[in-house]
């Protein structure tokens, strides 16, 4: 059985399900012990997913205004857990925090190999996103 809560996960907890998912290949290098304590404190929306055992299966993070939009930043699921509908659920649990589906906008960067899954949510790819990225982006995996 796989429960979903509001919770703000630990730094250590976090890298090591990047490990066991393929968000591990979404991160620069520069600077990655370092902002990943940041981007867990920081999130407006912090969801896990846990297995009967507790061991993180699933998450998702993202920012939102709680009124118009929500920003999903992270959403992964441990390759052993894929294909359970643990990510359709954590979207879901997310967008009716962020206000719900008459009154918030949900945007994201898509893995290309994400898309798929998105398109079955509903989504579109839009064409109303800017962005400006200056920032250093050495590739790498979580191991």
């Amino acid at each position: 059985m796989i429960t979903i809560t509001e919770e703000r996960l630990t730094p250590a907890e976090y890298i090591d399900f990047l490990r066991r998912t393929d968000l591990g290949s979404q991160y620069p290098a520069e600077r990655f012990e370092e902002r990943i304590p940041r981007l867990l404190r920081s999130a407006s929306v912090s969801l896990a997913a846990r297995n009967g055992d507790g061991l993180l299966v699933g998450a998702l993070l993202g920012l939102t205004d709680f009124a118009y939009w929500l920003f999903v930043t992270d959403l992964g699921v441990d390759r052993a857990y894929e294909r359970q509908g643990i990510g359709s659920a954590l979207m879901k649990k997310a967008h009716e925090l962020a206000g719900g589906e008459r009154d918030a906008a949900v945007y994201l960067v898509a893995n290309e190999n994400a898309v798929p899954f998105y398109e079955k949510l509903g989504m579109e790819p839009s064409t109303d996103v800017m962005q400006y990225n200056h920032i250093d982006w050495t590739e790498f995996t979580v191991e």
